[in-house]
């Protein structure tokens, strides 16, 4: 459990500081900050890079849940719900906290839940797509679209969660796959199938073996041959529709 680096999250200073003791008396943590909502959270995770957030839920200014949703670019910690209310447990786990702890908080559960961050700390991949399943997206109700989690792209050591609409493509090479934003292009964490899954019935439409596109994005398709066409992105950018896509392409765009 060496050096590993908590920040503290909780809105009453007796309960931050209960936790701070219970969590020092563990070797080798090291409490880094404390904050007392949200919004103060997100400046202290940006400022102390902690390992670890123990995080309550229902807290004024910005609440827990929240929180995580304003996580985006660069340094993901783990995530470790606190919280004097059971109800919110499932939610938690399903949507990517590593663990979730009742108040009052037992030595041994405290224990337990800092032995799993360790192990998480170690793998920042799965940290960052376990803050993405928190970041769902809820698509406007007329598109008939199912709700799609944000995707992990990664330039060099940081981690950034994109929404999906403000991705042009998705391109394959070899074992690697870019995200293709409007500005940049991040090395994505899923294979190009993994994420043609996760994509599944929205804008995104795979039109090559190692391509998939979003076709919100679309300028304009430039017939080759009967059976091949051109598509060139907003950002310029052009791909060749395989033989094999071409009639699902044209189908998604009703052309």
């Amino acid at each position: 459990m060496a050096g590993l680096r908590a920040l503290i999250v909780d809105d009453e200073p007796v309960a931050r500081r209960v936790l701070r003791e219970e969590l020092e008396s563990i070797g080798g943590v090291e409490v880094v900050g404390e904050a007392e909502n949200g919004e103060a959270a997100l400046k202290e995770v940006s400022a102390k890079q902690p390992d670890v957030v123990f995080l309550d839920i229902q807290m004024p200014v910005m609440g827990g849940f929240e929180m995580l949703k304003h996580l985006s670019d660069g340094f993901m910690p783990v995530v470790v719900m606190v919280t004097a209310y059971d109800r919110h447990a499932i939610r938690a786990f399903e949507e990517g906290a590593i663990d979730y702890l009742l108040k009052p908080v037992s030595q041994e559960r405290l224990k337990q839940a800092v032995g799993r961050a360790v192990r998480m700390r170690r793998d920042r991949i799965s940290v960052a797509e376990n803050i993405a399943s928190l970041q769902e997206i809820a698509p406007p109700a007329a598109t008939g679209e199912l709700r799609t989690r944000k995707i992990v792209g990664k330039i060099g050591d940081e981690f950034f969660l994109l929404n999906p609409q403000e991705i042009l493509a998705f391109h394959a090479e070899g074992e690697l796959v870019w995200i293709i934003g409007a500005k940049r292009r991040y090395q994505a964490t899923l294979s190009l199938r993994a994420i043609e899954q996760r994509l599944r019935d929205s804008s995104f439409s795979r039109i090559h073996r190692n391509a998939l596109v979003n076709v919100n994005q679309i300028q304009k398709m430039s017939m080759l041959s009967s059976q091949r066409w051109l598509v060139t992105l907003n950002n310029g950018q052009e791909f060749v529709v395989s033989k094999r896509q071409a009639a699902n392409v044209r189908n998604v765009l009703n052309w």
